[in-house]
């Protein structure tokens, strides 16, 4: 019962260097570091990471393989994002999945 991991995110943070940190049950953690992308199309950054961490454990990835993939495959959309409106547009997730090697 309860969640086996908890996904913190830190892409909201004002710093240059971003931590995305996931708690594994029984008090392990990992951590991915890396460095913003100026892009002000990041909308849907949360839930993609999700649904990607999702997929990869579906698919039989340990749980530390499939958040280092949704990792890549966020900075991947973001890369590939599509510019669409004004505001904090969305992520260019075909884009991106279509650079992965799936």
């Amino acid at each position: 019962m309860g969640p086996k991991a908890v996904l913190i995110k830190g892409g909201h943070l004002p710093s240059e260097q971003l931590v995305d940190t996931l708690m594994i049950a029984g008090g392990e953690e990992m951590q991915i570091k890396s460095t913003r992308i100026e892009s002000k199309h990041t909308h849907g950054t949360g839930c993609t990471m999700a649904s990607a961490l999702a997929v990869g454990l579906a698919r039989g990835e340990s749980t530390e393989l499939a958040f280092s993939h949704a990792h890549a495959f966020v900075r991947s959309a973001i890369l590939h994002a599509p510019g669409f409106g004004a505001g904090n547009g969305p992520l260019g997730h075909s884009a991106a999945w279509a650079s992965q090697k799936v």
